[in-house]
């Protein structure tokens, strides 16, 4: 089986949205909650996923994370509601 990556936002308690890759979504953000995923959601609690993209390729998947982070918070609510 082809391993796929993952380009993903979560909401986080102060309404700020954290966007990230991984290979497992899920796993991810359980390591998020339990305050091992990344320096930001250990101090900011997150509390949903609310965007995922799927791509082949971690290079995509990173790419997409960086072209993310580049958007301003109401571009990245357009995206998120886009998406739903």
């Amino acid at each position: 089986m082809e391993k796929k990556y993952y380009t993903y936002i979560l909401l986080i308690e102060n309404n700020s949205l954290y966007c990230g890759y991984t290979d497992d979504v899920e796993k991810r953000f359980q390591a998020h909650i339990s305050g091992k995923g990344a320096k930001y959601t250990k101090a900011h609690k997150p509390l949903k996923i609310v965007y995922v993209k799927e791509f082949n390729t971690k290079s995509e998947a990173m790419k997409e994370e960086y072209r993310i982070k580049q958007l301003s918070h109401k571009e990245k609510l357009e995206l998120i509601s886009a998406k739903l």
